[in-house]
């Protein structure tokens, strides 16, 4: 896939479709080989703003849910029996997301969100880096995950931050 090395010496990448939530069809999420490794219901989000992503035997991995609060957006994750909630930080200059992580460590998403150039950070620890600059491909971005246990998780919120950062109606 061409992506670039990174000094973890486990890690997974995914390839991913830039119109990914807006497509209403299931989409395969593919791994560095070009297998399908995943699965998004993009049916479910015809009737309303949900997503699940499966596994290749479709097993849930996580489903994502959007929900419009009165000061800003949130997408709540349940991914495992744990729930996530992605939320567009209001400071700063750079797009920004905090991801709220039950009984667990919370994540930054921080980097030029629009063009799918950014990265996911744990405890000041890069977890994962998503970029279009990997592919030739138009509308196809990149995902590696640093932490392998946390890939459906951080596909999910890739998911989640596109919902949020693009107009899809």
């Amino acid at each position: 896939m061409g992506l670039l090395r990174h000094r973890h010496e486990k890690h997974e990448q995914f390839r991913m479709r830039q119109d990914l939530i807006s497509i209403g069809d299931d989409y395969w999420i593919e791994n560095q080989s070009g297998d399908r490794v995943f699965k998004v219901n993009g049916k479910v989000a015809r009737l309303r703003d949900t997503w699940k992503i499966e596994d290749r035997h479709g097993h849930d991995v996580a489903v994502i849910r959007e929900k419009v609060l009165s000061i800003r957006d949130a997408i709540t994750i349940e991914s495992n029996g744990r729930e996530a909630k992605v939320k567009k930080a209001l400071v700063g200059f750079r797009d920004r997301f905090h991801v709220e992580v039950e009984h667990g460590d919370d994540l930054k998403v921080h980097g030029n969100i629009v063009d799918h150039e950014y990265e996911v950070e744990r405890n000041g620890d890069k977890v994962a880096e998503v970029s279009k600059r990997w592919f030739r491909v138009r509308d196809t971005y990149g995902v590696e995950v640093y932490d392998p246990e946390i890939a459906g998780l951080i596909l999910a919120i890739t998911v989640a931050v596109d919902a949020l950062t693009h107009d899809r109606h």
